[in-house]
């Protein structure tokens, strides 16, 4: 079950609702709790069984990390939670990966291939797993209590707004909404209004986009033109589809009562790779500098030390996105060299670039580098770069003309309009006066009713980070 589709929209909310306001504020965790194991369960009973035991296993740890007594027992128990779930999120992330290495390998030497059966991901897993860790981290750091109330913490862990693809929310965020929170109109009626927004962000821009992008990227040949078109509008169709879904998250907590931070903060306008990355998938990018990063050593202990930091962080990030694939390992890699290329020109003192090339810089490399991310094999995303420097011709090909109807254009206008709307959209706002911030209030509404007719007719889009 997807938030953009009829069997959540139709039959699992509503229900959901009725219950959460007529059972009152002393149950309220548990029909949160149990109606998000329903949510999850909806996809695979089995893998249920697994979040329940992962549930349990951070909430006990969190106990068992509160009642070690020393910090040197303490940090021996956190390491030994860590591992196991760590260990488990590498056996049905990675493990096919690895295997399908090896038995490359082992071809390459004239040895048969192992026999092996392909382990299915369950859906949400990292994002359920680094939930659990940064809570662990937190009571081990005394940064929050161990939560003895597993109605409590299983609510927080089981949340179906953020269950499946985040934001990775943090149990300090929400700790005192868990016990207390208001659930009014006002609340209700913001978050209704944002998950529209982020519904139509989804189901009208993303959605649409997303035939274009698979020709594309299926291209043995691409031109310069295909290769481009493409990339853009994979770059336009993954920020609405994630942004879209965190909208969509935000706008459902702040309907029951809970207040999470923003996810995105205008990421295509970032003026810099350490911009975009203040911009961009600030939950898992802020848990990658608290967790990963700082503990590291960050940037103390001189210029190598930095770089090395900055390069394991941004590796294991681009790791973290993808198991069936290492272009997620280059991916990440290469935004590392970035970070570092810019920290090394800092550091020389060489001038910054003026702010329109400084836009035009960083947007080209993000471009470039999610072709990477996108392209299933190395060989593809290398085909595409291919057609990136025009080394299969430039002119648009039949596939993709065929392909671009108007709604296909005009999505691409609309979606580059919306991503560059904060730049000039509070001058827009001035100068329409009341009828402009009329109009801005009331546009959702419009939009949701056309992504629920979109729905209605050709179905629901599973979330692109669905897969990571």
């Amino acid at each position: 079950m997807v938030f953009a589709s009829l069997e959540f929209l139709t039959l699992f909310l509503p229900t959901f609702l009725i219950l959460y306001v007529l059972v009152g504020q002393r149950l309220r965790n548990a029909t949160l709790l149990l109606c998000s194991w329903v949510f999850y369960g909806w996809w695979s009973p089995l893998f249920l069984l697994l979040f329940i035991a992962i549930t349990i296993l951070g909430w006990g740890g969190g106990i068992a990390i509160d009642r070690a007594g020393s910090d040197r027992r303490r940090s021996i128990v956190l390491t030994a939670l860590i591992v196991v779930s760590l260990a488990i999120l590498c056996w049905y992330k990675y493990a096919n990966i690895v295997v399908e290495t090896f038995n490359s390998a082992r071809v390459y030497a004239g040895a048969m291939p192992l026999e092996w059966q392909r382990v299915v991901l369950p859906i949400g897993l990292s994002f359920i797993i680094l939930q659990s860790i940064s809570y662990l981290i937190d009571v081990q750091r005394r940064t929050v209590p161990a939560d003895y109330s597993f109605i409590n913490f299983g609510a927080y862990q089981a949340m179906f707004v953020h269950l499946i693809a985040g934001p990775i929310i943090r149990y300090d965020w929400v700790k005192r909404e868990l016990v207390s929170r208001a659930v009014d109109w006002t609340n209700f009626s913001l978050g209704a209004r944002r998950f529209m927004i982020g519904m139509s962000m989804k189901v009208l821009i993303a959605d649409t986009l997303a035939p274009i992008v698979d020709i594309a990227f299926a291209l043995p040949q691409p031109s310069l033109a295909d290769a481009w078109l493409g990339c853009l509008g994979y770059t336009l169709q993954l920020f609405f589809d994630f942004a879209g879904y965190s909208a969509m998250a935000i706008g459902l907590g702040l309907m029951l009562g809970f207040h999470f931070p923003e996810n995105f903060m205008h990421p295509y306008l970032a003026r810099s790779m350490q911009d975009f990355w203040r911009r961009w998938h600030l939950s898992l990018s802020t848990w990658l500098r608290d967790y990963l990063y700082i503990p590291l050593g960050g940037n103390r202990g001189g210029a190598f030390n930095t770089y090395r930091n900055l390069l394991l962080t941004m590796g294991i990030a681009g790791l973290w996105h993808g198991g069936d694939s290492w272009n997620f390992l280059l991916w990440g890699i290469a935004h590392g060299l970035a970070l570092c290329a810019e920290r090394l020109w800092t550091r020389q003192g060489l001038p910054d670039l003026p702010r329109p090339l400084a836009h035009i810089a960083t947007l080209l490399f993000v471009m470039l580098a999610w072709t990477l991310f996108r392209a299933h094999t190395l060989d593809s995303a290398l085909t595409m770069y291919a057609g990136q420097f025009g080394l299969h011709g430039i002119a648009l090909g039949d596939a993709l003309r065929l392909a671009m109807r108007p709604a296909q254009w005009m999505t691409i206008v609309l979606g580059i309009a919306c991503c560059v709307a904060p730049a000039w959209g509070p001058y827009c706002l001035r100068r329409g006066g009341a009828w402009a911030q009329g109009a801005a209030l009331v546009w959702p509404i419009p939009a949701f009713l056309l992504a629920f007719a979109l729905i209605a007719s050709r179905g629901a889009v599973p979330f692109l980070y669905f897969q990571f």
